[in-house]
């Protein structure tokens, strides 16, 4: 079988989470999402990606000035000791600490999260897929101004070879088998809303 970046596979082994500008100013103009569902995906993703033991690079833009720091919720859920990278840049790769920080990694595929979809998602992703890396666009954890927005993002993502893709398939891909010991906290760190209806459905059975 001849793989391609489109058809092999997300494992713990080669997948890192890059999470960009996920900011309370710029949360503030997203209209494409509900923010509250965006808070929560992306809270998910990065709470699986530890759990799995994938590396999070997380960064954010003049957190001192108008788009202020991480969303709480999310900055609630990373570990004390990673750092945040604030930068001047406009594409993250840009910011040698960034750049440096993927690629100390010595991962091959990145998931990016970002707000804007259509920039601080797009320039990234599109960046390091030029650079050799695999790019994958965690669509319903990132979010922007408008619909346009997205879509026009999400097409020349798209036409630059960047794979799109959710949250938690993502995280499930990389997780594997349902009967690893951890699956119970990747699925718990998702937090899925139809998963609660299959735990009761689960528990009916097991009842009868």
């Amino acid at each position: 079988m001849v793989e391609s970046k489109f058809t092999e596979r997300l494992t713990r082994d080669n997948a890192m989470v890059v999470l960009v500008d996920h900011q309370v100013g710029l949360y503030s103009g997203v209209r494409d999402i509900a923010v509250e569902e965006l808070k929560h995906n992306v809270v998910g993703l990065a709470k699986a990606a530890q759990v799995l033991g994938l590396p999070l690079v997380v960064t954010t833009t003049e957190a001192d000035g108008m788009w202020g720091p991480l969303i709480p919720e999310l900055a609630a859920v990373l570990p004390d000791d990673l750092p945040v990278h604030d930068r001047a840049t406009v594409n993250a790769w840009d910011d040698e600490r960034v750049q440096g920080a993927i690629r100390a990694t010595g991962r091959k595929k990145v998931i990016f999260a970002g707000v804007s979809t259509e920039v601080c998602l797009a320039f990234p992703a599109i960046s390091v897929t030029a650079e050799g890396f695999d790019a994958y666009a965690a669509i319903d954890a990132s979010g922007t101004f408008s619909r346009t927005k997205r879509e026009a993002g999400l097409l020349r993502m798209q036409q630059a070879g960047v794979i799109p893709i959710d949250y938690a398939t993502a995280m499930v891909e990389v997780l594997a088998d349902n009967s690893d010991p951890q699956a119970g906290y990747v699925y718990a760190a998702l937090e899925m809303p139809f998963a609660v209806l299959v735990g009761q459905i689960a528990a009916g059975y097991a009842k009868n």
